[in-house]
């Protein structure tokens, strides 16, 4: 048992975070978890044993990250894997949303994200080793779906920063990967994980259409299955080399390679344009 890694989970109270971690302590892994409420998750978890770690978070607070991390490797003595997990969805127009409601969905899923990372990093920087994955969304590969522009925002970003990332982190044997999942049957879309506009501009009539459909009819019925997609990062952390990029998910796989067609057909009709904006080359005699 001391030979295997020790795990740091946010948002592990439900969704996707709760299945890693009842997967991981079946496997009898040390694992460190996190809620906002601790008394949600030990119910969720429903193990109480040496290997888990339950702790309050609040995830956009520096300094509640930072102790958290802090116990961790005071209770194990070290830590391995980091999955940054902790997120909410926000659904709305890019218009009718406002700055709060953006800045909050940004708080929670990016700097929430960036204060685990930035507290995580020093120790495996230190040990020479770790793994760090980022949840993203396949909304953070392609930002097709009307109503969910800010919510792409935010995992944009985390896929962008977690490219960069990986690129900071390897020289010190850190592997780094953003997870881009496509529909999973968690509660995402329930009430109390989806944000809603609170003042809808009814005229968004895509936008309506698309949170209804998302809220009465795709919820409880998306084909992922979460403990499959806890089996995959496992194995991902097992690998010898880790992807950058892990898509999860037969809907997440079509909607990317869409993506990667429609980009490169875009990109050669427009090439003449695109390389036509550079000074002209020096003739040499």
């Amino acid at each position: 048992m001391k030979t295997k890694k020790v795990w740091f989970v946010t948002g592990a109270s439900k969704g996707l975070g709760l299945s890693i971690v009842k997967k991981l302590l079946e496997q009898g892994y040390q694992v460190a978890a996190t809620s906002r409420k601790l008394d949600d998750l030990n119910n969720a978890v429903g193990t109480r044993s040496s290997n888990f770690l339950p702790l309050a978070v609040d995830i956009v607070s520096e300094a509640s990250v930072e102790k958290a991390i802090t116990e961790t490797i005071s209770h194990f003595g070290r830590l391995d894997v980091v999955v940054n997990n902790a997120g909410y969805g926000q659904v709305g127009a890019t218009e009718e949303l406002s700055a709060d409601e953006v800045r909050n969905n940004f708080e929670v899923n990016v700097f929430g994200l960036l204060h685990v990372v930035r507290k995580a990093m020093p120790h495996l920087r230190e040990q020479r080793s770790g793994h760090i994955f980022n949840i993203s969304s396949i909304g953070g590969f392609t930002g097709n779906f009307a109503g969910w522009g800010i919510y792409c925002a935010t995992k944009f970003a985390v896929s962008g920063l977690t490219e960069a990332l990986a690129q900071e982190a390897k020289d010190f044997g850190i592997d780094v990967t953003v997870v881009e999942p496509g529909y999973f049957r968690t509660n995402f879309l329930s009430a109390g994980s989806l944000g809603t506009p609170a003042n809808p501009i009814e005229e968004y009539t895509s936008v309506r259409a698309s949170q209804t459909l998302h809220q009465n009819t795709v919820d409880g019925n998306q084909e992922g299955d979460p403990d499959k997609a806890a089996d995959a990062l496992i194995a991902v952390a097992k690998a010898d080399r880790a992807p950058l990029h892990l898509l999860l998910g037969a809907d997440a796989y079509a909607m990317a390679s869409q993506k990667l067609e429609d980009l490169k057909r875009e990109m050669e009709l427009w090439k003449e344009t695109t390389i036509s904006t550079g000074f002209p080359k020096e003739v040499v005699a």
